[in-house]
């Protein structure tokens, strides 16, 4: 362990400040961007910063306890806008860029999200949630909720009538509105009971390219086409054919082409994301990246980011290049490709970029970038000079304070000569001579990546004087189209044989690992693998299992994406081959278990509902095995990430006290 370091903590957790949304300014001289963090009472909270580059610290912008975020730069520099839930609901903010005290531009009943200004400055484009008969209206600042007032039953016709980041839809869907920034007047662009998503001008400001599934069967289809709306006839024109998934679409500044990224559901929701290019007047698309075999967009996990921020394909200024994230060998790094798909990389080095801004004239970059031992940064890189210039140093005290265990990348090789990448970190108290116990961490999707980025349950662990494995297992992003599609009809089979070579490497490797104490831990399809591990194997002893799947037959109509996932993922439907379903359940297998089981789940997931928990929990304790079962109230399938940050700490503490009973 470094000098004069203690080791990270649980409670760590409160102390680190999470940077996000890069923005550069017009004029290139500054940058906005966003910092979270939890406040004193264990509340989150978030404030826009603005770092002039010739300055040591950035300026805090805003303040109090608010969650402002989305950070928008107006076409003159001059105003920044901004989401702020400091109303009461998120609603649109407006800032001077000389500072000062920030201005509603929204109040609209259902709240308002994505600020986007038009390129002549007239307009600010936004979304909001209405119900499909709802016209726009102003909040009643005189309107009070009752508390007292019983609630009423929930009408569900629709299957997607659900979702684990927002509840019970309650009919609403998300639409896009226009804000006349002369007159305040303000007009729903959208309609139709249909979800709008991530929109972009025109150069002209004439038009609108934006994202939906507005197909008569797009309530069990999970297509997503591109579409460009006329704001002033409000014609909307399909550009894409409802033949696969097609988001963050950016305009060319010339307006002679669109960009996006996308794929064409070939392996279904293991397919590829490329990038497209397509002409708004012909509607024809070309495939850009089609020989480049690695996943376009921000593939890596962490717990202290949720979800991936993409700014899609960003195009240059003389529309000969495109900018774009993409996912390797465990680098998250930002690419360039030219218009005959020429590809070479812009930032490519072990570590995990989260975000960007791109400033076209001056051919500069804003880059967040994360690594193992940092939670993150922003750096700035001209295209042309390829060398980055660090720009923060926000977590300075914290990581002056606290010890990080910096992993080891190790490769193995699976029984069909397939190679597995992955990480193996030390304890923090490491001792040459001295035996440790090995935590084999699995992370969830399937279709994700562990990567060089920070993770703050891995520190923890090594801190507690545990080897921590994590792998990336076939079905993983990061090592092509084949290998991310290899474990598709086959959970449990050669993933489950990774994993266990990858535990069976590190043993023969590192004479420090003690292999009578091994422990495992996962969620999602983490939580998945831990399951069939226990029902597959006696060698480890201890488990905890957290928002995991026990039983697919009944996550079919129980997840919110179930009665599609399981069809795509298992390759059967419950009431076509139900038998295939359970075979690949772990509860089938729940007599083989014999380790000491945590189980972890959130009481309102809706990806994995606390009901499989619950029948793995009802089973073991019936056969009388060593098993508890930790719920979590008002906590959803991002716990780990997101969560209430007490839950978050809370989780993580009685990790430790399971793995210390029992290894």
């Amino acid at each position: 362990m470094s000098y004069n370091k203690r080791p990270i903590t649980s409670d760590d957790l409160k102390k680190i400040n999470v940077v996000s949304e890069p923005q550069i300014s017009r004029d290139g001289e500054k940058y906005a961007f966003v910092q979270k963090k939890i406040g004193d009472d264990l509340n989150y909270y978030s404030h826009l910063f603005i770092h002039h580059h010739t300055d040591d610290i950035p300026i805090q912008w805003t303040f109090g306890k608010v969650k402002d975020h989305s950070p928008r730069w107006s076409q003159d520099g001059t105003e920044l806008a901004f989401v702020s839930n400091r109303s009461g609901m998120d609603q649109i903010w407006v800032m001077s860029s000389a500072g000062g005290e920030p201005r509603q531009l929204t109040a609209v009943k259902n709240g308002a999200t994505n600020p986007i200004w038009s390129p002549n400055g007239k307009y600010l484009l936004f979304s909001t949630s209405l119900r499909a008969d709802e016209s726009i209206t102003l909040v009643d600042e005189n309107h009070t909720e009752d508390s007292d007032t019983q609630k009423e039953p929930v009408v569900v016709n629709k299957l997607r009538y659900k979702s684990d980041d927002k509840g019970f839809r309650k009919e609403k869907r998300s639409h896009l509105a226009l804000l006349h920034l002369k007159t305040n007047e303000i007009n729903i662009l959208t309609d139709g009971d249909f979800d709008h998503h991530s929109a972009d001008w025109s150069p002209d400001s004439r038009h609108i390219v934006f994202s939906a599934n507005r197909d008569a069967d797009e309530d069990v289809s999970n297509t997503l086409d591109l579409f460009i709306i006329d704001i002033e006839t409000e014609d909307i024109i399909k550009l894409t054919d409802s033949s696969g998934v097609f988001s963050h679409a950016n305009w060319s500044y010339d307006g002679k082409k669109i960009a996006c990224i996308g794929h064409e559901l070939k392996y279904k929701g293991a397919t590829l994301n490329q990038v497209w290019v397509i002409d708004p007047l012909s509607k024809h698309r070309t495939c850009m990246t089609l020989k480049w075999d690695v996943q376009i967009g921000d593939a890596a996990i962490s717990d202290i980011r949720s979800g991936h921020p993409n700014p899609g394909p960003v195009w240059s200024h003389d529309h000969k290049h495109l900018f774009f994230m993409a996912s390797d060998h465990g680098i998250t790094g930002i690419y360039q490709m030219d218009m005959d798909g020429e590809i070479s990389a812009v930032h490519e080095e072990d570590n995990h970029v989260f975000g960007f801004s791109y400033h076209p004239q001056l051919d500069l970059f804003v880059m967040g970038i994360s690594d193992p031992s940092n939670p993150g940064d922003f750096y700035k890189l001209n295209r042309n000079e390829k060398r980055k210039v660090r720009l923060t140093d926000v977590n300075v005290d914290f990581l002056r304070e606290v010890h990080m265990s910096i992993p080891e990348p190790i490769t193995t090789q699976a029984d069909d000569g397939w190679e597995i990448h992955g990480w193996l970190m030390r304890p923090a108290n490491y001792e040459e001579g001295q035996r440790y116990p090995l935590v084999l961490e699995i992370h969830g999707g399937p279709h994700a990546m562990y990567a060089n980025t920070f993770f703050h349950e891995l520190q923890v662990l090594a801190a507690q004087g545990y080897a921590v494995l994590y792998t990336n297992p076939r079905g993983s992003h990061g090592y092509g189209q084949t290998f991310v599609n290899a474990c598709r009809e086959d959970y449990g089979g050669k993933d489950y044989d990774d994993l266990m070579n990858a535990v069976d490497h590190v043993i023969n490797t590192y004479d420090f690992i003690d292999e009578k104490r091994l422990g495992v831990t996962g969620g999602s399809y983490g939580g998945f693998m831990t399951n069939w591990i226990i029902g597959h194997s006696n060698r480890f002893k201890a488990a905890i299992t957290q928002r995991s799947i026990s039983n697919w037959t009944s996550f079919y109509g129980v997840s919110d994406i179930g009665f599609f996932f399981t069809d795509w993922e298992i390759g059967a439907r419950m009431f076509d081959d139900p038998e295939k379903l359970w075979h690949h359940s772990p509860l089938k297998y729940v007599k083989n278990i014999n380790t000491p089981l945590l189980i972890m789940h959130g009481e309102k997931d809706y990806r994995c509902p606390i009901e499989q928990g619950e029948q793995l929990f009802t089973a073991l304790k019936h056969l009388d095995k060593t098993v508890t079962f930790l719920r979590f109230p008002d906590a959803n399938h991002e716990l780990s990430r997101s969560g209430p940050p007490t839950l978050r700490i809370e989780r993580l503490n009685h990790m430790a006290q399971w793995f210390k009973k029992y290894l």
